[in-house]
């Protein structure tokens, strides 16, 4: 009686499609607490804001104590700034959430597990991203827009009239909530390059608040810091959600347009975003 040799049959692993690796991290994000309550918090701290800031609204009284108005320009613009004042807030916490998003994984361990399914690494990476930032982007939208329909009735009698067919308006609330998206992808940079949720948080929120402090004091004796604060994420972004100004023939720019505001803040991502890339390729989980 002779044994016959069985050749092993080599069961070929299932390739895991970036489609996959996006429904994966989507599964991941919307079902964590934190986030749900980061991005609510976003929603009901900036409403709160807003309608504080539209119940006390006032720019005084004339002599015979009617009210003042202001024009039109100036009506637009205070709307504006009730509509997107908590989102000065708000990029915070889409910060914070950034960086919650990759440091959880590290401190679980979770990371192994993802890296594992996905050997080339990067596509979770960039699936983190795309999630992040459509999620956080959503959020801002449906946050601007709530906060300029329940502040109306406290806007409008006071003067401070906008409207939504206002292509200038309607980009600059747009543009606050691009800022949101931008700024939670940022901190996801930074969070993979750093692993750590401390030391994450530390780095964004000090990108974010207090780089344009220590430029502040250095634009007081050193001109190069004046010309570089535009240019600090913070500052970029506070122009995105902004109503571009008239500047009189001959008159020196002194701040960024919306759109090269856009761009910066861009680019703040971009590179935070390589470098984490970077770290992640090159380092053990």
């Amino acid at each position: 009686m002779t044994a016959t040799a069985v050749r092993p049959t080599s069961l070929a692993a299932p390739k895991l499609s970036f489609g996959g690796v996006l429904r994966s991290e989507w599964i991941k994000l919307v079902t964590l607490r934190s986030t749900l309550w980061s991005l609510g918090l976003i929603v009901l701290l900036s409403l709160a804001i807003g309608l504080l800031m539209a119940a006390t609204f006032t720019l005084g009284s004339d002599a015979e104590g009617n009210a003042i108005r202001p024009d039109e320009d100036s009506a637009r613009t205070l709307a504006l700034l009730v509509c997107t004042v908590g989102l000065n807030f708000g990029q915070l916490i889409a910060a914070v959430l950034g960086v919650l998003v990759v440091s959880g994984e590290y401190s679980t361990g979770m990371i192994k597990s993802s890296l594992a399914a996905v050997p080339r690494r990067l596509p979770v990476l960039w699936a983190k991203a795309i999630v992040l930032f459509v999620s956080t982007t959503v959020v801002g939208l449906v946050t601007v827009l709530t906060v300029f329909l329940a502040t109306a009735p406290l806007r409008e009698p006071k003067g401070l009239d906008a409207s939504l067919l206002d292509p200038e308006f309607a980009l600059a609330l747009g543009g606050g909530a691009l800022y949101l998206g931008l700024v939670a992808v940022f901190a996801l940079g930074l969070g993979t390059l750093i692993r750590s949720s401390a030391g994450g948080i530390a780095a964004a929120l000090g990108a974010i608040l207090v780089l344009p402090v220590v430029f502040e004091l250095f634009a007081m004796i050193a001109e190069w810091a004046r010309d570089l604060m535009p240019y600090l994420i913070s500052n970029a972004g506070s122009l995105m959600f902004s109503i571009p100004q008239d500047v009189p023939d001959g008159a020196e720019v002194t701040s960024l347009s919306p759109g090269v505001a856009t761009l910066v803040v861009l680019s703040w991502a971009a590179v935070a975003l390589a470098l984490g890339a970077v770290a992640l390729r090159r380092r053990d989980a």
